[in-house]
């Protein structure tokens, strides 16, 4: 008998507009499924009873690391936390053997690390499913939530229109992604020297994405139904280029004059926030803003993509 193909999550990119569209459909109806259960309890519907989820960290985290930990635990599997300095890759053994062995112990691997060269790596040693927790190149996981959060608040994304302000990062990577999936308009303000890389927008643009840049905030959240942001400066960044960034990224503040251009765009941010920093307290803090339903989605949206890595029963 064939064996089955391995199913990382690794980028949107490498998935097809199905595979995304089903992810955010099973996490809604996940999500759904759980109103009135206890938050600690399994789900009616377990399938990956049985089955051990290995997360590997090397910088800290409160929303993957809790939010994967209760998919697994909900979906009657159980999880098994591995800090860099734990392991024996924080002394230099090879990422590669690390992959191989870690597949012999458990059924599948999350790695939350800077590099994306390692997730890469790990995927292609490991015999197991690998999932993109985060990386400085993308962050899948987030844009899983993100939509569904999008579709509770103002229905269907295909067709709407989302703004990015600020920095062309992991993040805003996920939205072009995403975008060309799911045949949305994505408007990013940024400024010159922040701008996402250049293959993703080659890549956009091969694929026929309603992706535009531009460098004006106004134009990007007019008619907006979501207008989403991240903070100026991140773990990864060098701490010397901080005042530096915080000027370049200023203008693209959001604000309430600025949410004011949309008739009732709804305000995401992945989390940390930093309140006078990329957002405005009143924005954050206010009516429009839907955060914290964002950030209790990823506990769902984990929950879609680990079935849909290691479940048996979808084609």
């Amino acid at each position: 008998m064939k064996k089955p193909a391995i199913r990382h999550f690794l980028d949107l990119a490498d998935l097809s507009a199905a595979d995304l569209r089903g992810l955010i459909d099973k996490a809604l109806a996940r999500k759904a499924a759980r109103a009135g259960l206890a938050k600690a309890a399994p789900d009616n519907d377990a399938p990956l009873v049985g089955r051990i989820l290995a997360m590997l960290f090397d910088k800290p985290s409160t929303r993957t690391r809790v939010s994967f930990d209760l998919a697994m635990r909900q979906l009657g599997g159980q999880v098994l936390v591995l800090n860099q300095s734990d392991m024996q890759i924080g002394r230099g053994e090879a990422l590669a053997d690390t992959a191989q062995v870690l597949s012999r112990y458990v059924d599948a691997l999350m790695i939350r690390t800077s590099a994306h060269e390692q997730l890469i790596e790990l995927a292609t040693h490991a015999t197991i499913p690998v999932i993109n927790g985060l990386t400085h190149f993308s962050h899948p996981c987030q844009l899983v939530a993100d939509i569904m959060t999008v579709e509770e608040h103002c229905g269907a994304i295909k067709g709407q229109k989302i703004a990015w302000l600020g920095d062309g990062n992991n993040v805003a990577v996920s939205w072009i992604h995403a975008a060309c999936l799911l045949d949305f308009e994505l408007h990013l303000a940024v400024p010159d020297a922040f701008r996402p890389p250049q293959t993703v927008l080659d890549w956009a643009a091969e694929h026929k994405a309603q992706v535009s840049i531009g460098t004006d905030p106004k134009a990007a959240v007019q008619g907006a139904c979501a207008v989403t942001t991240d903070c100026w400066v991140s773990m990864s960044d060098d701490p010397t280029t901080t005042a530096k960034r915080e000027k370049a990224f200023l203008p693209y503040q959001v604000t309430e004059s600025l949410m004011a251009l949309s008739d009732n765009a709804i305000f995401l941010h992945c989390l940390p926030a930093y309140r006078g920093k990329e957002v405005a307290p009143q924005v954050i803090d206010g009516a429009q803003s839907v955060i914290f339903d964002e950030a209790e989605n990823r506990t769902h949206a984990q929950k879609a993509i680990l079935h849909w890595c290691l479940a048996t029963d979808i084609p």
